[in-house]
């Protein structure tokens, strides 16, 4: 290979000494031994690079604008048809495989780089957590917990479905006639499109989940169903998405009097108030026949709410009996299986319960809101420790 010219001296770059190597080679030794010395010039500079600005330069003195690689690749048109043929195969060559040194080699500088940071930022795991980086559990997920666990007591078990729903498990299977408010565009979320012939909503209840588990599951059915929920709506009391939780029993002989001794006993045993007054009042919902919402006892004072023995009611759930017609379009005989279903909100018991005013709150993500209303990660709820906040 030629020498360099004497203005290739210390004061030079790398990148210009790259270049000016260059030079030399277009005038004369563009030839495939010499070719061969460059990639391994080349690719001995990649390797050799100790970070990723000196990398940077190997790039652009072989690759760049007036890199030598480039160089040699503009000189082509002054070869014969014959040699530019065969010199541009080989530059072709050249390049891909010296551009293939150097991003190996960026990935490894790259790698050591970030082994580098993870090390100099690691967290020692087994040291305790500052007092003011603690994290805090959210009211809902505490609330799901202390639901879970009253009516796990009770042997439900926990049935879960997709946010997404088909307008026949939403609404059609429930006997939700089509003219019904809740099926109008200014009350549910409607999904553009259709799946099959039907239209997808996002879910406006768990009760789909009841459905889906009648289609696939033989009485006895005993399960709950908790999850988010969409729907129209928003102000201090209603939320666009919330929680719901929704129960359902299915065997050969539950009555009435099974639905109100469970839900009697879930209120005493969620508000910790044992001799907690509920009541039942006669309504009407499409997918239950008898059926009721229930009421707990309470108070209201210029202080407060509080629940307990009061002068006054409040509405917390609904329940009834499933209709028969709700369990024929499940593939159930309701000559031969009854059963009862109840549904309440989430937000609307963990409000009542622990004494917060706004439901937007629940989900405006303040971290100060959080650590007044959450709870320590410790505070699993049971029946026999109860929860704390």
């Amino acid at each position: 290979m030629v020498s360099l010219s004497n203005h290739e001296g210390d004061g030079a770059s790398s990148s210009d000494r790259l270049r000016m190597r260059g030079i030399a080679e277009v005038r004369g030794e563009g030839t495939m031994d010499n070719l061969s010395s460059l990639k391994e010039e080349l690719t001995r500079a990649a390797a050799a690079a100790a970070d990723l600005a000196a990398l940077e330069e190997v790039r652009i003195g072989a690759l760049g604008k007036k890199g030598r690689i480039t160089a040699l690749m503009k000189e082509l048109g002054t070869l014969s048809p014959e040699q530019r043929k065969a010199q541009g195969a080989a530059l072709n060559v050249l390049k891909d495989e010296v551009a293939a040194a150097i991003e190996a080699r960026k990935e490894a500088l790259a790698g050591a780089a970030l082994d580098a940071k993870l090390m100099e930022e690691r967290i020692d795991v087994t040291l305790p957590a500052r007092p003011e980086s603690v994290g805090r559990i959210h009211p809902i997920s505490q609330t799901v917990d202390e639901v879970v666990a009253i009516f796990g007591e009770m042997g439900f078990t926990v049935a879960e479905g997709p946010d997404i729903e088909t307008d026949w498990n939403n609404f059609t299977a429930l006997n939700i006639p089509p003219e019904h408010p809740a099926r109008q565009e200014h009350d549910t979320f409607y999904l553009p499109g259709e799946v099959d012939g039907q239209r997808m909503v996002l879910r406006t209840h768990t009760s789909p989940v009841q459905i889906r588990t009648m289609l696939k599951a033989k009485p006895p059915i005993r399960i709950i169903c908790p999850g988010r929920t969409f729907r129209c709506d928003y102000d201090a009391t209603h939320s666009p998405m919330f929680h719901q939780v929704e129960g359902l029993v299915i065997d050969e002989t539950t009555h009435m009097g099974h639905l109100k001794g469970c839900l009697i006993e879930f209120c005493r045993a969620y508000f910790g108030v044992d001799d907690l007054p509920v009541r039942f009042r006669p309504s009407y919902f499409p997918f239950t026949e008898p059926s009721a919402e229930v009421d707990i006892g309470c108070e209201r004072s210029p202080a407060g709410l509080k629940i307990g023995h009061g002068s006054d009611w409040l509405e917390i759930l609904g329940c009834g009996m499933v209709n028969p017609k709700v369990l024929e379009n499940c593939g159930i005989d309701p000559a031969r299986y009854q059963g009862f279903a109840f549904g309440m909100g989430l937000e609307r018991i963990s409000m009542l319960k622990y004494g917060i005013p706004d439901l937007r709150t629940y989900f405006e993500s303040d971290l100060r809101w959080l650590r007044h209303y959450g709870f320590a990660s410790l505070d699993m709820p049971s029946l026999v420790g109860g929860s704390y906040s």
